[in-house]
């Protein structure tokens, strides 16, 4: 069985750089010394079972760091064949990784966000194991601990929502090639490729992983992962 990643890296993280003022990318914000999708992208790289790693650029990206990036070995590929929204960029993406390698329908793609650098091989590992051969694929997940609540046009708790049975999404998300590139075409409004799968009647699985694989969206996140990972450095 083969594996391969995909990481959308086409978007301009609208909310950070509202916040930040900030003209940079997001994925692109240094972070522990490095641009901050390096890290996503090493720990995809350095996972033994991934056979290739594929990052989907914006087509006039000028800020990729290719000399900085081409460290990460032979296993990382460009495609400059990004969307105006991430389901576009990875139904692009899956294309253009089928006519770079061939025949690659029951493969698995393991679609994993540039901005959540602080994945590690062991939690992406535990994935593929956890999925194994089951067709409707699976992802990465946290259940919810706080308690939620919906609230009205003004701002004001209009219910409390149990949290029993609630999880937290993450990535990577990890489906057969074909199967996601149906579902993405079905349902490309979706905001995440187990939604799109989930449209098709099929139940991914969830898999336990932690709240460190946290995505930055706004300033406050960027420091959080600077903490885990200098802190996980140490351990």
């Amino acid at each position: 069985m083969t594996y391969h990643a995909l990481v959308p890296a086409a978007g301009s993280g609208s909310r950070m750089g509202a916040l930040s003022g900030r003209v940079l990318p997001k994925q692109y914000l240094p972070l522990a010394g490095r641009p901050m999708i390096r890290h996503a992208l090493a720990a995809l790289c350095a996972t033994p079972a991934i056979a290739n790693v594929f990052v989907v650029l914006a087509p006039d990206d000028t800020h990729w760091p290719a000399a900085e990036m081409a460290a990460l070995g032979p296993k990382l590929h460009v495609l400059r064949c990004g969307g105006d929204t991430r389901a576009h960029s990875v139904g692009n993406g899956l294309r253009a990784m089928a006519a770079e390698l061939g025949a690659i329908g029951n493969d698995w793609i393991l679609v994993h966000d540039a901005a959540r650098p602080c994945v590690t091989v062991a939690m992406i590992e535990n994935l593929i194991a956890e999925v194994g051969e089951d067709d409707s694929g699976g992802l990465l997940a946290v259940p919810v601990a706080d308690t939620l609540k919906r609230c009205d046009e003004n701002g004001r708790i209009r219910q409390t929502v149990s949290r029993d049975g609630l999880w937290q999404a993450q990535t990577p998300q990890m489906f057969r090639h074909h199967l996601l590139l149906d579902a993405l075409d079905f349902a490309p409004q979706v905001t995440d490729e187990a939604s799109a799968i989930e449209t098709l009647g099929l139940l991914p699985r969830l898999v336990p992983a932690d709240i460190s694989n946290l995505k930055v969206t706004y300033p406050v996140d960027l420091q959080m992962a600077e903490w885990v990972l200098r802190n996980r450095e140490k351990a």
